[in-house]
């Protein structure tokens, strides 16, 4: 399966250079590159790319605002968002993360491991295993939790489809999940599904924002489930 990727940065140079690596890499191809977040919408649109790269820092319109029309545009297959950015952003990460973006890579990170991290993504899971991940969200979930739809969404959920949210929320994939509930990795696909539709998410990282800010997981060293 070949996976077709966006490219949208601002600047030409990391622009081009990610073209560059996806187009040398076997099982990519390159849609369109865009200079800006209204370029990228209109180019989303047309190319129907399974993972958008996403700059946040862009003229127009930025990376958050085209990440949230993208996939509000997309109906039923919407394409995987990516955000690029760097450390000195956590809010801008969170807030992207919130907005149904599938997870983040910074802008040095290795060549071949954002070729993993891509095509991780295009297969259905998320970037947000590594503790920095966590970290911001925890940082920002506290922050925001005043203001936030709080714990009563989670009485939509049956109990198995609260735990499989906040499994999901500590970062596990399908398979790691299906093995602490003893299920088949079909079934906790249902559960992911159903738990997703009652919450109206758009991406397993929204569901990973949700699991904080509800309290479901509680930041920090000791929290439930942590660790898997």
């Amino acid at each position: 399966m070949t996976v077709r990727v966006l490219v949208a940065d601002d600047q030409a140079l990391i622009r081009a250079g990610l073209v560059a690596l996806f187009t040398a890499a076997p099982g990519f191809e390159v849609v369109g590159e865009a200079a800006d977040g209204a370029e990228a919408v209109a180019l989303t649109a047309a190319t129907s790319p399974d993972v958008v790269l996403m700059d946040i820092r862009m003229p127009v319109l930025d990376g958050i605002a085209a990440t949230r029309r993208i996939l509000a545009d997309a109906g039923e297959d919407p394409p995987r968002v990516v955000v690029l950015t760097t450390f000195d952003l956590p809010e801008y990460v969170y807030t992207a993360l919130g907005e149904g973006a599938a997870g983040f890579l910074v802008k040095d990170t290795p060549p071949e491991r954002i070729i993993s991290a891509v095509r991780t993504v295009a297969a259905g899971d998320i970037l947000i295993a590594p503790h920095i991940t966590h970290r911001l969200i925890e940082t920002y979930a506290q922050h925001h939790r005043a203001t936030s739809v709080g714990a009563p969404q989670l009485a939509r959920l049956t109990a198995r489809e609260t735990e499989v949210l906040r499994l999901v929320g500590n970062g596990l994939t399908n398979a790691q999940i299906a093995q602490r509930l003893v299920l088949s990795e079909a079934t906790v696909k249902t559960h992911v599904k159903r738990m997703m539709g009652k919450l109206a998410l758009s991406s397993r990282a929204q569901a990973v924002v949700v699991a904080y800010e509800t309290g479901l997981i509680v930041p920090g060293p000791g929290r439930p489930g942590s660790g898997g």
